[in-house]
């Protein structure tokens, strides 16, 4: 299945207007099976099925038809593809989306070989691993590169800056008096478009901007965060020590030595032996260990 979850990432974003529901969603199909990913910017679905998921749902929702696995992938490849892609459906096909608990359903009719074909895509709420793999790490990986490129744009401009500067003052003179500009401020720039600019151009809406003028970006950030993962398989798995228990932490502290707690310096209590020769020493320290109930603060 890591074709499938690596094929879904570097697939880009569309936008689908079911009935009332406006969503985005994103599909890879093999012929060894398919994954979904669904979102309507509220919640993300998803849903990946292999041959053998897709043969017997087949079976039950068309009892007169037979196909194997691969006929079956090939026309639901067929059947998303120009819905993903805005583009016309072949022959008799509708699409209606059902939220059922929740789950999202996505019922689809169809036509195979002359007989009717039903399919029902059962997605359920994914995971949040997948939504920071194909939503969260995406977007942050795509400001990081707006962000450079906004402080080349500005570099090249405070450089062409410099070329007029120096045209001037060897004499030349614009023909145009329309053409003239300002030296470029970046702070000012930034300041101005905050104000004037922004509620416009972070207006996210139904998700179809997105869609329409940053699917490039978005695919070639994922390609790149799919090379950086095939370099360094471990770089994004998260450091052992995040998923250490309660009852884990519990027992290392308990097993820890603990420092004297008595006012009396001439008992010290030996680091390196935790038995100690002389009983005495022992007995007392232990009998604090026990007073102190560490349990006590994780109950």
């Amino acid at each position: 299945m890591e074709e499938l979850e690596e094929g879904l990432l570097t697939q880009p974003w569309a936008w689908l207007q079911l009935a009332e529901n406006s969503l985005l969603a994103k599909a890879y199909i093999t012929r060894q099976g398919y994954a979904l990913l669904v979102s309507d910017l509220q919640q993300v679905w998803h849903e990946q099925a292999d041959a053998c998921v897709v043969s017997q749902r087949a079976k039950e929702l068309n009892k007169r038809l037979t196909a194997p696995p691969a006929a079956l992938l090939c026309h639901l490849d067929e059947l998303l593809c120009p819905l993903l892609k805005d583009t016309a459906c072949p022959g008799k096909v509708s699409f209606v989306c059902d939220r059922v608990g929740e789950a999202l359903i996505l019922r689809v009719r169809s036509e195979l070989s002359g007989l009717p074909f039903y399919w029902n895509f059962h997605c359920i709420p994914a995971n949040p691993s997948l939504v920071s793999q194909h939503l969260i790490r995406p977007l942050m990986g795509m400001s990081l590169t707006l962000q450079c490129q906004v402080r080349e744009l500005a570099t090249m401009l405070r450089m062409k800056d410099l070329e007029i500067q120096d045209y001037q003052e060897s004499g030349a003179v614009l023909s145009r008096d329309r053409l003239k500009t300002e030296p470029f401020e970046e702070n000012s720039f930034l300041e101005q478009f905050m104000v004037e600019k922004l509620p416009e151009a972070c207006s996210v809406g139904d998700g179809r901007r997105f869609v329409m003028n940053l699917q490039s970006l978005y695919t070639a950030v994922t390609r790149q965060e799919i090379q950086v993962r095939q370099k360094h398989p471990g770089s994004g798995d998260p450091q052992p020590s995040s998923s250490t228990s309660p009852q884990e932490t519990e027992n290392q502290l308990l097993n820890e030595p603990e420092e004297p707690v008595s006012s009396a310096p001439s008992l010290p209590v030996p680091e390196k032996e935790p038995t100690g020769p002389s009983g005495p020493v022992q007995r007392p320290q232990l009998s604090k260990v026990k007073r102190k109930k560490l349990r006590g603060l994780f109950s």
